[in-house]
């Protein structure tokens, strides 16, 4: 069963407040998609878009890019959340239906592996990474460490990055039943920073600089230029989808201020990588 939910806000526009006529008619923007930005990103994002926007409401949906673009498609919702671009077929269905989808890109969300500030190993491959925290591989010396037992911190499963982490760097299997599951990435840094066996994930942009280092994957460092450029693995670009010529003004001024500076300012303050150059777009054509 799709996970929904539901926030209330009045529309701020140019200084002036707009408020809905009754209870029912206040305005909601519909998102469908991707649970890698649903379970966490959105909901920060729609926190801080009704601070200065209240009286719009939101639903949100999390069963998947290919749910939301579906859903976009045929009506169900206003806006689609993507962790990937549109394939052919969504492309070929949307020519069917004479629509044309547009893509909003807004940063990406990548994930950064970390140890322990005086673990002596600095990069591991994306198989060493995958068994490790599969627990095929259990003690560091088998990746170029110490003899000593591999200590493992992730996420709990309510997390959108618990299934992010298994979809990018494990090839979707189980994580090690030893594996210590934690609430934040704050809490397994600190973990790790305590523990010099340890090694887990962190949000790309929030890498600790005391207690621990973040591992290169096949020799490519986790940074946002590495990301940006398309060249570490474990990221992935983030989409909002719209039809073009059918989007609310309420769903366009959402997505205004997620690709604009404070939203990408959200982003970046909960370990996404912003989009490179963000700028507010001006108007309205093509929405």
């Amino acid at each position: 069963m799709s996970r929904c939910f539901r926030l209330g806000a009045v529309l701020v526009l140019a200084g002036l407040a707009v408020t809905a006529v009754s209870e029912n008619a206040k305005p909601v923007v519909r998102i469908r998609g991707s649970n890698t930005f649903g379970e966490e990103l959105g909901p920060l994002l729609i926190e801080s878009f009704k601070r200065a926007n209240p009286g719009v409401e939101f639903e949100m949906g999390t069963e998947g890019t290919g749910d939301g673009i579906r859903a976009l498609l045929d009506g169900e919702c206003d806006v689609a959340s993507a962790s990937r671009i549109a394939n052919e077929d969504e492309l070929r269905l949307a020519r069917t239906k004479n629509v044309r989808l547009r893509s909003h890109f807004l940063g990406h969300y990548g994930v950064a592996v970390i140890a322990h500030a005086g673990n002596p190993v600095r990069s591991l491959t994306h198989a060493q990474i995958r068994d490790i925290f599969t627990g095929a591989i259990s003690n560091w010396k088998d990746v170029g460490g110490k003899d000593a037992p591999i200590a493992l911190y992730i996420r709990d499963p309510v997390s959108g990055t618990y299934l992010g982490f298994q979809e990018l760097a494990m090839d979707n299997r189980p994580y090690a039943k030893a594996a210590t599951q934690l609430h934040s990435y704050h809490e397994i840094a600190e973990a790790i920073a305590d523990n010099p066996n340890g090694i887990g994930y962190t949000g790309m942009t929030l890498v600790p600089k005391k207690g621990v280092h973040a591992v290169h994957v096949n020799g490519i460092p986790a940074n946002a230029v590495s990301v940006n450029e398309g060249l570490y693995p474990y990221a992935r670009g983030l989409r909002l989808y719209t039809i073009t010529g059918q989007t609310s003004e309420e769903a366009f001024l959402f997505i205004r201020f997620v690709r604009g500076r404070e939203g990408q300012g959200v982003m970046e303050k909960n370990g996404y990588v912003p989009r490179l150059l963000p700028r507010v777009d001006a108007g309205m054509p093509g929405y």
